[in-house]
C-alpha cells in the first residue's frame, strides 16, 4: 500500500492534503467531515486584529461611555456581566476543534500591529493550536516604502513572535516579492518553520455607473496553480523550510505536480467550496492510484523529483522556457494573422 504520509512544520501528517483557511472550519461538524474525508490537518479561518479593534471601540462607545453627560443612562444600558467577544469566540472555537478532531489544528492570524501579532499569537498557543499561519495581508502601495521595508516588516513580526511562542510558524507569502528565494532564506534565519506559496490579493472592481471601488471575491481557478508549482520547484533544496502551496489546486494532477516540484503539503479550499467536502476523499483516492500505477511507494519518494535541481532541463523553469514558449506559439485555425 502506498504511504501518503508527509511532514509539515514538524507535524507528521497522514497525507499532503490540508484544507486552507476558509469558512469550512467555522463549524465543528463541517471540520469533522473534512477529517472524515481524509484531511490530514486543517487551517482555521483567520483571526483578524482589525475586527478585534473595531469591536473594542464599539464596546467602549456603547457600554463604557454610555453615561458621559447623561448619568441616568446607566439604568437604561447596564454593562453586561459577561460578553463573548469575537476574539473569545475564536479562541473557544480553537478549543472545540481540538476536542473534536484528532488531526492538527493550525490557527491563522492576520494582525495589524506588532503588539497585536504577539498578544494574539500567545493566546492562540494557550488555546491549544498546533501551529500558526501568519497571514500578513498588506499591499505594498506606499511609494515611500522600499522593498527592504516590506521584507523587514515580515521579519520583525516573525522575530518578535518567535520570542514569545513555541509553536511552529509558517509565513503566508505574496508572489510579488522581488527575490522570493532570498527572502525565504532570510525568514528561515529569523526562525520561520515554513512558508505558504502564495497569498491571493483580492482585486477590487469599479462600478461604471456609480464610479465606486467595490470589493470583489473571486474563488481561485486551476490556472493559478502553475505559479505556485514553479516557485516551489525553484525553492526546493535551497531552504530547509516546510513548503506549502495554496491557491488554484482543484485537480489531482496539479497536486501531483506540486509534490513533484517539492511541496510538503497542498492546501485546498475553492474546490471544496465548489464541489463539497467529500471531494477531498476523491482527490486522495486519485492520488494513491496514480502513485501506485507509477510504482511509487510513498509521497516522500516522489517529493522534489522534478524540482529545478532534479529536472531533466532545469533551465525550463527560467527564462529559456519563456523564449521557447513564445517561438512555438501558433494561432488557432481560422484566425487571421
Amino acid at each position: 500500500m502506498v504511504d501518503l504520509s508527509t511532514t509539515y512544520l514538524g507535524l507528521k501528517l497522514a497525507n499532503p492534503l490540508v484544507p486552507s483557511a476558509s469558512p469550512l472550519t467555522k463549524d465543528v461538524a463541517t471540520a469533522k467531515r473534512l477529517e472524515d474525508a481524509g484531511a490530514s490537518a486543517v487551517v482555521m479561518y483567520s483571526l483578524f486584529e482589525e475586527k478585534i479593534e473595531s469591536e473594542s471601540l464599539q464596546m467602549e462607545r456603547f457600554f463604557y461611555q454610555q453615561a458621559l453627560g447623561h448619568g441616568e443612562a446607566d439604568s437604561f444600558h447596564p454593562v453586561p456581566d459577561f460578553i463573548l467577544t469575537y476574539q473569545d469566540q475564536y479562541l473557544e472555537h480553537v478549543q472545540k476543534l481540538k476536542s473534536a478532531l484528532s488531526i492538527p489544528v493550525i490557527a491563522s492570524l492576520n494582525g495589524t500591529s506588532l503588539g497585536g501579532w504577539v498578544e494574539h499569537g500567545k493566546q492562540l498557543q494557550q488555546a491549544g493550536a498546533d501551529a500558526l499561519e501568519l497571514n500578513i495581508y498588506q499591499l505594498a502601495a506606499n511609494a515611500d516604502e522600499s522593498s527592504d521595508d516590506v521584507e523587514n516588516r515580515y521579519l520583525d513580526i516573525l522575530k518578535e513572535l518567535k520570542a514569545h511562542v513555541s509553536l511552529p510558524i509558517t509565513m503566508k507569502l505574496s508572489s510579488q516579492f522581488s527575490s522570493p528565494i532570498h527572502f525565504a532564506k532570510r525568514l528561515e534565519v529569523a526562525g520561520a518553520d515554513g512558508i505558504a506559496l502564495f497569498n491571493r490579493f483580492y482585486q477590487p472592481d469599479i462600478d461604471l455607473e456609480t464610479l465606486e471601488v467595490l470589493p470583489k471575491l473571486e474563488l481561485s481557478t486551476a490556472s493559478e496553480a502553475l505559479l505556485r508549482i514553479r516557485w516551489t520547484a525553484l525553492m526546493y533544496g535551497r531552504t530547509q523550510l516546510s513548503l506549502a502551496v495554496t491557491g488554484g489546486f482543484h485537480q489531482t494532477p496539479d497536486v501531483l505536480k506540486a509534490l513533484l516540484a517539492g511541496a510538503d503539503v497542498v492546501h485546498v479550499c475553492s474546490v471544496l467550496l465548489k464541489q463539497g467536502v467529500g471531494h477531498l476523499a476523491t482527490m486522495l483516492s486519485e492520488l494513491g492510484q496514480w502513485l501506485d500505477a507509477h510504482e511509487y511507494e510513498s509521497v516522500s519518494q516522489l517529493k522534489g523529483s522534478v524540482s529545478q535541481q532534479h529536472a531533466i532541463d532545469p533551465s525550463a523553469y527560467e527564462r529559456a522556457n519563456y523564449v521557447q514558449v513564445l517561438d512555438n506559439y501558433t494561432c488557432p485555425a481560422g484566425v487571421l494573422r
